[in-house]
């Protein structure tokens, strides 16, 4: 059984990916500004989420894929899944996400290079939906490794600071 749902399906990890992109791009003319691209863009996600799960909990079962490479007759799917675990998954990461992409805005005020720390973090939450709506186990290789990098970049962040570089 498929709903409306499945259209905007795409939409929930684009949205953090879009507010990396803003802020990688345009970060130094927004300054402070940029904390609340990636609060926008994800409350934008998690309140698409929550419709997604309302689906789920009807008893649907979301998924859109299409084919991203051909082996000669075989082809690899990209998609996105979302089943009743993915569901539960969706609310911790989107709704903790931005928990904690609003509390950054005051632990991070004053510092240089405001508006890449909010893209880091915007990219960490793209990661992690990626990771959680994965269809298959290429996909899910390739956004941990950008989970992976994704935090690499936040532990880095400090690392001018020596005491940071030694922790």
């Amino acid at each position: 059984m498929t709903s409306n749902m499945t259209n905007y399906l795409f939409l929930i990890p684009l949205m953090p990916l879009f507010g990396f992109a803003i802020n990688i791009f345009f970060g130094k003319r927004l300054r402070e500004k940029a904390a609340y691209i990636s609060i926008a863009t994800s409350v934008l996600s998690c309140i698409i989420s929550c419709f997604a799960i309302a689906s789920v909990f009807k008893g649907e079962r979301l998924l859109v894929s299409f084919d991203w490479l051909s082996f000669n007759t075989t082809f690899l799917q990209f998609g996105f899944l979302v089943d009743p675990l993915a569901a539960m998954m969706l609310f911790v990461v989107t709704f903790i996400g931005s928990l904690i992409i609003i509390y950054s805005v005051g632990y991070m005020h004053g510092e240089a290079r405001y508006s890449r720390f909010f893209a880091y973090l915007s990219l960490f939450m793209f990661s992690m939906l990626g990771l959680v709506l994965s269809t298959n186990l290429i996909q899910i290789y390739i956004f941990w490794e950008l989970v992976g990098v994704c935090s690499y970049f936040l532990i880095g962040f400090w690392f001018e600071k020596d005491s940071a570089a030694n922790a």
